[in-house]
């Protein structure tokens, strides 16, 4: 089961729209997550129209009509691999420990909020994954998105793509 991770779209305020490889690697997932941050409807709307499953939650910056229709949190078990989704995790020191104790039910929590790529393991193995953000880099490099696998019931090929 192929899966691309975004958060953190910022449209119109940070792009006017997506960028073309992040809209091409949608067409092709069979799973979709964004973790929040997206501010206008029609973005969501276009991926909702784009993508095979779309599993995202609202972020900070989205406005009522996004939170009537998106969750804070989304859980969902793809071929036995639990996943979650929040925008906001919290600092970056313990983050760790936080996510462990708040999602003990999870193998893997994507999230967004801060723009930074992340990619670690709690103690007890939930795996912790922000794919950055696609249209607003800050102070990172590049702007970002994930793309990952799961195979028998194990995430794998998790891979941070540059923009």
């Amino acid at each position: 089961m192929h899966l691309l991770l975004t958060s953190d779209t910022h449209v119109p305020k940070r792009a006017r729209e997506l960028p073309a490889p992040l809209l091409d690697g949608i067409v092709g997932a069979d799973v979709v997550f964004h973790a929040g941050d997206w501010v206008d409807l029609p973005t969501l709307e276009l991926l909702e129209g784009r993508v095979s499953r779309l599993v995202a939650v609202y972020g900070n910056n989205d406005g009522p009509e996004l939170r009537s229709r998106l969750p804070e949190v989304a859980r969902v078990e793809l071929e036995g691999v639990r996943f979650g989704v929040v925008h906001e995790t919290g600092p970056a020191q313990g983050r760790e420990r936080r996510c462990a104790e708040r999602f003990p039910d999870l193998d893997v929590l994507v999230f967004g909020h801060s723009h930074i790529p992340w990619d670690t393991t709690a103690p007890g193995g939930l795996r912790l994954l922000n794919p950055g953000s696609p249209t607003d880099r800050r102070r990172q490099p590049n702007c970002t998105y994930m793309t990952a696998e799961v195979v028998d019931g194990r995430l794998t090929e998790v891979h941070l793509h540059c923009l």
